[in-house]
């Protein structure tokens, strides 16, 4: 559905896109076969700028039934401007993303070269970990095995989904190879443990030397959570735990309760550059550690996020290895090789404006 509005000589039109993935994909919330997104685009004067509104349905705080609603509202206050539209949309930190993102393309010298720097130069890359998702144990040693031939030196398993004495196979399986120092081993939960079992999972992982664990309990039990990151063997990494926190005051005060030992930001789930900003400063104030991760957007908006990626200077490996998901992604200059995100810039883009 497209829905215009002009308002002096400034376009804006909003569109839904369904991405499919090239095979269904696993966490503990269930099994995915498409995702869908959200398209903000702006013309001025000739000139197009887009944004990408990268919504997760089940998961996003702005996974409302008015979100269309919204997109709508969003594009008939268009001249209200990026920022006064960024607070207005506070609790649609997808679009806060989206509009963010739309705003910096138009102003861009292409729509698509966001922030220049050594990355969009193609002269550095970014680290990145190789995501290895949930299935049957033989799929899952499929995905480990592929991850590391391609040389990457971080791998991240989701876990939570099949028999955990699997989970702690596979495990046993990469370090019968390979060594902390040669490769490190991220797991992301997803919330799967139970309160009363969680202790006792965490110490029967802590035998593997892992990195770090993603939200090993659900989000919203912030008592058990801070009990936890106290008493941890294994570093904890709050993820959904920042979905729906949207005042700095907030978020200040659920760090200092949970005092995680890192915390994983999602630009499209906790209001794009500005909010994402805003949990660095905290996090880096309480001295938490902290990596940037794509939330399964098309390459669009992954895009947009590894170019911002790269000038925070973070050298952790980040969460932005998701552009090969899909089977009706757009043809980019991002490339993964040696477990390392590349811009090619002599790739050309594949997208079309005209959306349907």
């Amino acid at each position: 559905m497209t829905t215009i509005y002009n308002f002096f000589i400034l376009k804006a039109t909003y569109h839904k896109y369904i991405l499919d993935f090239k095979r269904p994909s696993g966490t503990s919330r269930g099994v995915m076969t498409e995702k869908e997104t959200w398209f903000i685009v702006l013309e001025k004067d000739g000139k197009k700028g887009i944004g990408e509104c990268g919504i997760l349905r089940g998961l996003s705080a702005d996974d409302r039934p008015d979100y269309e609603e919204k997109l709508r509202w969003t594009c008939d206050n268009i001249h209200l401007g990026e920022n006064q539209l960024w607070e207005a949309l506070m609790e649609f930190p997808s679009i806060q993303f989206g509009v963010e993102m739309a705003f910096r393309s138009l102003a861009s010298e292409t729509s698509f070269l966001l922030f220049p720097s050594d990355f969009t130069n193609g002269e550095k890359s970014i680290e990145i970990n190789g995501l290895v998702w949930m299935g049957k144990e033989s799929f899952m040693k499929e995905q480990i095995e592929e991850k590391l031939a391609a040389g990457f030196r971080c791998v991240k398993l989701k876990i939570g989904a099949i028999d955990f004495d699997q989970e702690l196979q596979l495990l046993r399986y990469i370090r019968e190879y390979f060594t902390p120092e040669q490769v490190e081993i991220r797991v992301d939960a997803n919330g799967a443990f139970d309160v009363s079992l969680a202790l006792d999972k965490l110490n029967q992982l802590s035998g593997f030397e892992l990195h770090s664990i993603e939200q090993p309990i659900q989000k919203n039990n912030t008592d058990s959570m801070a009990e936890l990151c106290k008493i941890t063997p294994i570093p904890i990494a709050l993820d959904e735990e920042l979905i729906g926190v949207f005042s700095l005051e907030e978020k200040e005060a659920l760090l200092q309760k949970i005092k995680p030992q890192y915390i994983i930001l999602k630009p499209s789930f906790i209001g794009g550059f500005r909010g994402t900003k805003e949990w660095i400063s905290l996090a880096e104030k309480y001295k938490i550690g902290w990596w940037i991760t794509s939330a399964l957007e098309s390459n669009i908006g992954l895009n947009a996020i590894a170019q911002w990626t790269f000038l925070q200077h973070n050298l952790m490996p980040q969460g932005l290895g998701t552009g090969a998901l899909y089977t009706n992604n757009f043809d980019c200059p991002l490339a993964v090789l040696q477990g390392k995100l590349w811009y090619k810039k002599e790739a050309d883009w594949d997208f079309d404006f005209d959306l349907p």
